[in-house]
C-alpha cells in the first residue's frame, strides 16, 4: 500500500537536552539531535520550554498549525511529563528557524510517530531537574519528593516549593541524558488521552485575527498577481495604463519569472490600497502571453491518450511475481475493469497568500506554508537573499492539506515587496487558487484478476497509466511495489506506462493513497461479487491469517488490518445488512497508509429516479496505536477525512487549451452539509504498537466504501470519478 514512513522515521541522530537561563530569569530546556558522535556544543538547541520565577511556563508549539491540532498536541506531551495541570501551560508558537528547532513540517502524519517519545523526554527531564533543586535547598534526596500541578513536595516532611521558586537553581544545573530518563506509564497520564479544545479555538470562535489573511503589517500595501492561465506561459508584454489609473491603486509592474511552476513565474503584479480594488484592477490590464507548448493539452486528449497506451504493451514494469500470464489463462474466471479518477484541487478554504517586507537586503515573511524551510532556501534561489537574511513568522492557516508544501505564492510575496519597495500582503484570489494549484494527479487503472473455481484470487494485473516523460514521473503520480494485494497474490504484476503533463503535480491529503485506495478496493470489491462471497469476509480471507510481512510490503501488517476489518464489521452491523430495505446498502473497504490502519463501512440511500445519494451513517475503526493523544482532536481528524474523502468523490479539475477550466465552487462545489454523513462512528483499536498519525489515513477508504455502498444498493459500479447523479439513475 501507498507511503512507507519506516525509512523516513529511521535515523542515525542522538537526542540530547540542554538547560539555560531563560530571558528574565528560570529554566529554559530544550533538546537537540546530533549525528553519529558529533559533538554536542556544536549543534544548536531547540528550547521547547521555560519556566520563570513568577511560576510561569511557556510551552514552544514548533511545527505549522494547519487544523490538524498539532499547537495543542505536541505541548500535551511536555506538559504530561513535566507534571503540570494544563491549565498552566501558556503555548507559543514557533517562529521558522530550523537550525534551532530542527524540521518543521506538517504533512504526512509524521509528528506524533517522530516526536512522541522527545517532547516527552523534554518535559519530563525539565520534572527531574527541578525535582533535583528542590531536593538540594532541602539537603535530602530527590526520590523523598513527589510533583504534581507544578509544585514539588518533600513527602516525609510535607515542604513544598513551587517549580518557579526552583526555577534559576534547575537551570544550573547539567540535563540529564534522555536515555535514562524514565517516562509515565500510561495509567498515570492525567494530560495525554484526555480530551482537550484547541488552544486557538477561543480566538477562531469569536473571528479574531490569526489567520494569513489577518495579518497586518505598518506600512503594506494589498497586492494581487495576475499569471498566464497556462502553466509554462511567459510573459510577452504588458500595458499597465489602465490598471494604474483605477482609484486606489499605488502601483503596478511587470514581475519576471523563470519556468519552475511551483517557484516564481512571470506576471503582473498590482499594488492597492486595499484587496477589492487590487483585484479589480487586473480587469484592466492588457497582457500578451505566449502559452508555450501546452495549450493543446485537455483531459479530451489525455483521456484519448490513457486509452490508447492501455491497449499497448506497458512501457515499464513495477512488479512481478509468479507467472501472472499463465495464472489468468487458467484461471475459472477473469474479471477485467478500468478505473479512472481526476485531478483535484486542494480549494483551501482559505486561498493562498503571505505577507513580506524588504529592506535593505533583510525580509521578514509571515507565511502559512506547511514546510517553510523550502521556502526559505526558494526565495534565497531565486532571488538573491541570504537565507538567514530571512526572519519567518509561521501563521495559522486555513487548511493545507498539501497544497502549502509548496511555496510559489511565497516567493511571489517576497518578489513583488523587493521590486515593490515596501511591504505587501499577497492575496490569491478563489480562481488563483483553483487554477493554479499544485493538482492531486489523476490516473487510469487497468485491472485484470483470476479467480479460481472456489473464487480465491490466483492472478492480479493492474497496467497503470500514469503521467510523467519515460520512468521519471510528476509527483505523487506513482503506484509502488507494494500495493495490496502485492505479496497476498501469488502471481501479481504491476506495469506502467507514461504520458507528458501540462499541470505542475503534488501531495494532498494521504497523498497517493486517497487515489489508489479508490481504485484498488472498488475492484477487489468487484471480485468478491464475482466470486459470489461476501465482500468484508472476502477481504479478511485475502489478507489472510497473520504472518510475517511479505518481501513486497516490508511494513504491513496483515493481522492489525484484519483485526480492524473484523471490528468495523461488528460495529456496523456488516452481517445483518440484508434487512435495508430497497435502495439502501452498504459498503466496506480498507487501507493502510502513513503508519495507520483504517477500514470504513458506509451506509448510503440512491434515489433511482434522480441518482441523488445520501450517506447515512459511517462507521469508521483505526489502529494508530497504543495511545490517542487528544481524543478530542483525534475524533475531529476522523470525522473531517471522512467528509473531505465524501466530498472527492463528486468534482474534479478538467483542463481545456492548456488550462484548468474550473475558476470557482459554481464548478467546483465543494461537499455541503446535506450530503454530509447524519451520523459518523469512530473506534480506535488501541494496540501495543506506537502511537502514530491519523490526519491522512482516515481518509482513504472512506471513497471506495461508498462506491461500495452505492453498487450494493443500486447495482452500478461507480469506476470512473467524479461520480454524478446521472451516473447512479436507474435506465
Amino acid at each position: 500500500m501507498a507511503h512507507d514512513m519506516t525509512a523516513e522515521l529511521q535515523t542515525s541522530r542522538r537526542a540530547f537536552l540542554k538547560a539555560s537561563v531563560a530571558t528574565g530569569g528560570g529554566l529554559m530546556l530544550g533538546i537537540g539531535m546530533v549525528q553519529g558522535a558529533a559533538a554536542q556544543t556544536a549543534a544548536k538547541l531547540s528550547a521547547y520550554v521555560s519556566i520563570r520565577p513568577d511560576g510561569s511556563i511557556t510551552v514552544i508549539a514548533k511545527n505549522p498549525e494547519v487544523g490538524q491540532g498539532i499547537k495543542t498536541m505536541l505541548p500535551m506531551l511536555i506538559a504530561e511529563e513535566l507534571d503540570v495541570d494544563w491549565t498552566q501551560i501558556h503555548i507559543e508558537q514557533a517562529m521558522a528557524n530550523q537550525a534551532i528547532y530542527g524540521r518543521q513540517y506538517a504533512g504526512g502524519s509524521t509528528a506524533t510517530p517522530t516526536l512522541w517519545i522527545p517532547m516527552r523526554q523534554v518535559g519530563a527531564a525539565a520534572r527531574e531537574m527541578l525535582v533535583m533543586a528542590a531536593a538540594a535547598r532541602w539537603k535530602t534526596s530527590p526520590a523523598e519528593c513527589t510533583t504534581a500541578a507544578g509544585v514539588i513536595t518533600h513527602t516525609p516532611t510535607g515542604r513544598k516549593l513551587t517549580y518557579g521558586q526552583v526555577a534559576n537553581d534547575a537551570a544550573s544545573l547539567p540535563p540529564p541524558d534522555p536515555a535514562s530518563l524514565k517516562l509515565k506509564d500510561a495509567a498515570a497520564y492525567k494530560i495525554i488521552g484526555k480530551s482537550h479544545s484547541g488552544v486557538d479555538s477561543p480566538k477562531i470562535v469569536t473571528g479574531q485575527p490569526l489567520y494569513g489573511v489577518d495579518v497586518v503589517v505598518p506600512g503594506m500595501a494589498i497586492a494581487v498577481f495576475e499569471k498566464c492561465a497556462v502553466y509554462g506561459g511567459r510573459l510577452v508584454s504588458a500595458d499597465l495604463t489602465a490598471a494604474k489609473a483605477l482609484p486606489g491603486v499605488i502601483d503596478a509592474f511587470v514581475v519576471k519569472g523563470g519556468n519552475n511552476p511551483t517557484g516564481l513565474v512571470d506576471g503582473v503584479a498590482i499594488l492597492a490600497s486595499d484587496y477589492w480594488t487590487a483585484n479589480r484592477a487586473r480587469a484592466d490590464l492588457k497582457i500578451v502571453w505566449d502559452e508555450g507548448k501546452y495549450a493543446d493539452h485537455s483531459t479530451a486528449l489525455y483521456d484519448s491518450r490513457a486509452a490508447d497506451l492501455a491497449a499497448k504493451p506497458p512501457q515499464s514494469s513495477l512488479l512481478k511475481s509468479g507467472d501472472p500470464s499463465s495464472a489468468l489463462a487458467g484461471a475459472a474466471k477473469v474479471v477485467k475493469a478500468a478505473y479512472s479518477y481526476p485531478f483535484l484541487s486542494h480549494a483551501t478554504l482559505e486561498p493562498q497568500g503571505c505577507t513580506a517586507s524588504y529592506k535593505d537586503g533583510k525580509v521578514e515573511i509571515w507565511t502559512t506554508s506547511q514546510n517553510p524551510e523550502p521556502g526559505r532556501q526558494l526565495t534565497a534561489e531565486t532571488l538573491g537573499i541570504k537565507p538567514d537574511d530571512m526572519t519567518i513568522h509561521m501563521i495559522r492557516a486555513g487548511g493545507g492539506f498539501g497544497r502549502r508544501l509548496s511555496n510559489d505564492y511565497f516567493v511571489e510575496a517576497v518578489a513583488i515587496s523587493k521590486q515593490a519597495g515596501r511591504p505587501v500582503k499577497l492575496l490569491w484570489n478563489r480562481s488563483d487558487d483553483l487554477q493554479h494549484d499544485i493538482y492531486r494527479p489523476g490516473g487510469y487503472h487497468n485491472f485484470s484478476a483470476g479467480l479460481d473455481a472456489s473464487g480465491k484470487v490466483v492472478a492480479f494485473r493492474d497496467h497503470f497509466v500514469t503521467f510523467g516523460e519515460g520512468e521519471t514521473l510528476v509527483s505523487n503520480a506513482v503506484l509502488g511495489p507494494t500495493e495490496f494485494p502485492a505479496g497476498f497474490v501469488q502471481h501479481c504484476e504491476y506495469v506502467q506506462s507514461t504520458m507528458p503533463l501540462v499541470a505542475p503535480t503534488g501531495p494532498m491529503r494521504a497523498p497517493r493513497s486517497n487515489a489508489l485506495c479508490f481504485a484498488f478496493q472498488s475492484f477487489i470489491d468487484e471480485l468478491a461479487v464475482e466470486a459470489g462471497k461476501d465482500p468484508l469476509q472476502f477481504k479478511l480471507d485475502l489478507l489472510g491469517p497473520a504472518r510475517p510481512a511479505p518481501a513486497t510490503n516490508a511494513t504491513f501488517d496483515n493481522g492489525r488490518m484484519s483485526a480492524v476489518l473484523k471490528l468495523v464489521g461488528e460495529r456496523s452491523g456488516w452481517a445483518k445488512r440484508g434487512a435495508l430495505p430497497k435502495g439502501v446498502g452498504m459498503g466496506v473497504a480498507f487501507y493502510w497508509c502513513h503508519l495507520g490502519y483504517f477500514a470504513h463501512v458506509v451506509q448510503t440511500r440512491v434515489d433511482p429516479a434522480t441518482g441523488v445519494w445520501k450517506v447515512g451513517k459511517v462507521w469508521v475503526v483505526g489502529d494508530v496505536g497504543s495511545q490517542i493523544i487528544n481524543p478530542t482532536g483525534a475524533i475531529a481528524q476522523v470525522e473531517g477525512a471522512v467528509i473531505d474523502g465524501l466530498g472527492q468523490l463528486a468534482y474534479a479539475i478538467t483542463f481545456d487549451k492548456g488550462r484548468a477550466t474550473q475558476a470557482n465552487f459554481d464548478r467546483y462545489p465543494l461537499i455541503r452539509i446535506n450530503r454530509a454523513p447524519t451520523a459518523v462512528d469512530v473506534h480506535f483499536l488501541i494496540t501495543n504498537n506506537p502511537p502514530t498519525g491519523l490526519g491522512e489515513p482516515a481518509l482513504p477508504s472512506v471513497i471506495p466504501a461508498l462506491c461500495n455502498a452505492i453498487y450494493a444498493a443500486t447495482g452500478k459500479r461507480v469506476r470512473n470519478l467524479p461520480m454524478t447523479n446521472a451516473m447512479l439513475k436507474s435506465t
